[in-house]
């Protein structure tokens, strides 16, 4: 199961097909993609992915960076989006300080996108960047009193901070990441998360584990994040595969559709 990657990416143009087809190879059950793109105005791109294959499913969105892109269409194409039945949430969204795009840009995007995801009773899928206080600040005051999930997508935090996301009901996504000899503080994060709560992702193409790092990440590299995630908890490989792979059907409502 990869809870997060990019297939619409224009990196994926010369052999998509391929790449899906070594993630079914791989064993992958899901494939969640996301469906920010390029941004408004077209937020169907993951849509379109995910209506050509029984096992990939989409989210729609806006990321942070977008923000200045919103126009009065926007949330109202949101709003027809989420009716699709392929699409499981929204995102991913949330606050990103690094490129400099005004705080007050993104935070009525992030704010009305929450809203609507209750609205709809869809999970969000987070992404923060050099934003951490304030995106947890938007979430306990925005989505955490209505008891909906989320996933917080990339975890790259500490032990402290996941259990910060855990109170909020929070599901926690593991990348690349986990597997970087610098990361110890994501492995000892992972130690304390319990097993219903634990997710894997790629990102691809970004963020590609060891032994894969620094080339073009896809879906079928999960597995390297899987094996470091399962030796950080000092769990069996096969067991935590399939133990977030039930955690993303129950996120998402998939055994429903099994």
């Amino acid at each position: 199961m990869d809870s997060h990657c990019h297939l619409d990416d224009a990196q994926f143009n010369p052999d998509r097909a391929s790449v899906i087809e070594r993630a079914r190879e791989a064993g992958l059950k899901y494939i969640l993609s996301i469906g920010t793109g390029d941004g408004p105005p077209d937020l169907a791109v993951a849509i379109r992915q995910a209506e050509q294959h029984d096992f990939v499913f989409a989210t729609v969105g806006v990321h942070p960076n977008d923000a200045a892109k919103v126009t009065d269409d926007t949330f109202q194409d949101l709003e027809r989006l989420l009716r699709h039945p392929k699409v499981k949430g929204i995102g991913e969204i949330g606050l990103d300080y690094h490129w400099a795009v005004p705080k007050d840009l993104q935070m009525p995007v992030f704010v009305q996108q929450l809203e609507m995801a209750a609205a709809a009773k869809v999970p969000i899928i987070i992404h923060t960047r050099d934003a951490w206080a304030d995106t947890l600040s938007v979430l306990r005051s925005h989505w955490a009193p209505r008891g909906l999930p989320g996933i917080m997508h990339c975890f790259t935090g500490n032990a402290a901070q996941a259990r910060e996301c855990l109170d909020m009901g929070f599901y926690l996504a593991f990348g690349g990441v986990t597997t970087y000899p610098k990361a110890a503080e994501v492995r000892d994060a992972a130690q304390i998360v319990p097993a219903d709560r634990l997710l894997l992702e790629t990102d691809a193409p970004y963020l590609a584990p060891v032994p894969q790092r620094g080339k073009r990440n896809e879906p079928a590299f999960v597995a390297h994040t899987a094996r470091a995630l399962a030796q950080a908890r000092a769990q069996d490989l096969e067991e935590l595969a399939a133990v977030t792979t039930a955690n993303f059907e129950t996120l998402l409502g998939l055994h429903q559709l099994n």
